[in-house]
């Protein structure tokens, strides 16, 4: 079913809301996958907050002019889906993941604030940890000298303690 000028326009609005928050953007080729699998892929994009999307090409064109991910235009050729986050790492993993599984989904680029992404690199920004686990690593990291003098100290107590006793 075709889509009249205003339902157009009321799509490439839609889209360009979500992009203009947006830190990525994955395009990837999804030619020959089933129902069932494209609803898993949906599922856990929703999920993981990714805002997952077929688009005529045309409309998606539209939607990134003059923004940061303009330099995606010319990558819209072809049966794509697009998936657009907000969080940095979340649409390459969601598509990367998904396309481990199904040979039918090929990743076909990508951009990061701005910055191109052919396939190589979105499968390397998909294997980032998550914000979370960073921050984690992070704290523990902070918190390892504190934990060692902690640790050195209790020691020190109790080899006083032995000595004394």
């Amino acid at each position: 079913m075709s889509l009249n000028r205003n339902d157009k326009a009321a799509v490439v609005a839609e889209v360009s809301a979500r992009i203009t928050s947006a830190q990525t953007i994955v395009l990837a080729e999804y030619r020959g996958i089933e129902v069932g699998p494209m609803t898993e892929l949906r599922a856990k994009a929703r999920s993981s907050g990714v805002y997952l999307r077929v688009l005529k090409n045309t409309l998606a064109r539209r939607a990134v002019e003059g923004t940061t991910f303009s330099s995606l235009a010319s990558e819209m050729t072809g049966p794509l889906i697009y998936a657009i986050s907000d969080d940095a790492v979340a649409a390459a993993k969601v598509i990367n993941d998904f396309s481990k599984s199904n040979d039918k989904l090929v990743i076909k680029a990508g951009n990061y604030a701005g910055n191109s992404l052919n396939k190589a690199e979105v499968t390397a920004l998909a294997n980032i940890p998550s914000k979370e686990v960073l921050i984690a690593q992070l704290l523990g990291v902070m918190q390892a000298p504190v934990s060692g003098f902690a640790r050195a100290l209790a020691a020190l107590a109790a080899k006083k303690e032995t000595e004394a006793a």
